[in-house]
């Protein structure tokens, strides 16, 4: 069978496109979920991975719709290949059944992970930025030590 895993992650992206663009492939049955390719606890992924048989093919829009961190990606590629169970992925244009693909899939991988570590120095980048200017992260003390022990006196 070929199982079409579909993801998204933010309210401004739409399942619609992906679950067309897996029927269109051929997928005979489709797993959807709203929520992050870095976390490691999704649902339907679970579920598609349970149902998944020797000779089965888990076909995607994008690597990224699977998962976000290479190794993970890199593992979960591994147990397919020891169970007999393809990738494919349409916009990468990968089928791991070849070497080439294989080797795509590497290549794919390491750039979305490059992808996520940089967004994470953007991140911390500006929380170092905000901190330097004053500002700290969280919700205000509601009351200050002083205050607090002039209120308990």
């Amino acid at each position: 069978m070929k199982f079409g895993c579909a993801r998204f992650s933010t309210n401004d992206q739409s399942l619609d496109i992906q679950i067309q663009k897996l029927k269109d492939a051929g997928c005979d049955e489709i797993f959807s979920e709203k929520i992050s390719g870095a976390k490691i606890d999704r649902k339907e992924l679970n579920n598609l991975l349970a149902k998944l048989r020797k000779g089965d093919t888990v076909c995607v829009v994008r690597l990224d719709r699977l998962g976000r961190r290479m190794i993970k990606l890199a593992e979960m590629i591994l147990d397919f290949k020891e169970r007999g169970i393809n990738l494919e992925s349409l916009e990468n244009k990968i089928d791991t059944s070849t070497p080439i693909g294989m080797l795509m899939f590497n290549i794919c991988a390491a750039f979305s992970e490059m992808e996520r570590e940089l967004i994470r120095e953007r991140l911390q980048a500006g929380v170092d930025a905000a901190r330097a200017k004053g500002r700290v992260g969280g919700r205000p003390r509601s009351l200050i030590t002083e205050k607090a022990n002039q209120l308990r006196n």
